[in-house]
């Protein structure tokens, strides 16, 4: 366990990831690119180091580069399918669009108190995701009115900055609230976001271990590493 405090007047916003930290959709995510690469023989090791936290036709050539495949990167325009990367990242989005309106989709509880904590301490907070299906999943979990700002795999695009691991996305959504990277805090899951809130210069990055990834977390740059949200605090220890 860890434990880790956001210091109003200090940090001057929050930014979080979305899937395995405000929202339980990285599972859905898994089980999508599970089905895609099925006969890959695709493991959750190869969702941790390769998918997670990436867009997804990164994680496409992610993926396809570890076992030692290419393929023509296509058009996003391209059908779902797999003739191209963009084919098979469109396939796996249909994958996970019809996972979602089946299942739907709840909030963490502890992700909620702490959006919660930082409402009443006056500390505004976004969401940097690298998933296009960053906005309905928000819609999906009634967690939408809660973020002003919000920077996802859509706005990567039409701005046309680097995904993480790089952290133009992070530093995109702390330039459009006003704040300056030293002054803004990161909360991540993803090995790929952890790297990207490291190489910002962000004030504090905190890493949430939901799978059992905390030393890799740590080594990828994490300040420190809680099991819960219900580890991090607002303020004098609240």
């Amino acid at each position: 366990m860890g434990r880790a405090d956001i210091e109003p007047g200090v940090h001057d916003i929050v930014l979080f990831d979305l899937d395995g930290v405000l929202t339980p959709t990285a599972e859905i995510h898994r089980v999508a690119w599970g089905a895609l690469f099925a006969e890959h023989d695709f493991t959750d090791d190869d969702y941790l180091r390769h998918i997670d936290g990436r867009g997804r036709y990164d994680g496409v050539r992610s993926f396809l580069a570890s076992r030692g495949l290419t393929l023509d990167e296509g058009d996003p325009s391209d059908p779902p399918g797999d003739s191209s990367v963009c084919a098979l990242g469109n396939r796996k989005d249909a994958l996970f669009r019809q996972m979602l309106e089946r299942d739907g989709v709840a909030p963490y509880a502890d992700a909620i108190g702490l959006i919660d904590r930082l409402e009443q301490a006056g500390v505004p907070a976004a969401v940097v995701s690298s998933s296009r299906n960053a906005r309905p999943v928000l819609r999906a979990a009634g967690l939408a009115p809660r973020f002003e700002v919000v920077v996802d795999g859509v706005v990567i695009a039409d701005e046309g900055i680097v995904g993480k691991p790089d952290p133009a996305p992070f530093l995109l959504a702390a330039n459009l609230a006003g704040v300056t990277a030293d002054r803004a805090l990161v909360i991540e899951d993803a090995e790929s976001g952890v790297l990207a809130g490291a190489a910002g210069g962000f004030a504090l990055v905190i890493g949430v271990d939901r799978v059992d990834a905390r030393e890799a977390l740590l080594a990828a740059g994490a300040d420190v590493v809680v099991d819960d949200l219900d580890e991090v605090s607002v303020g004098s220890g609240s």
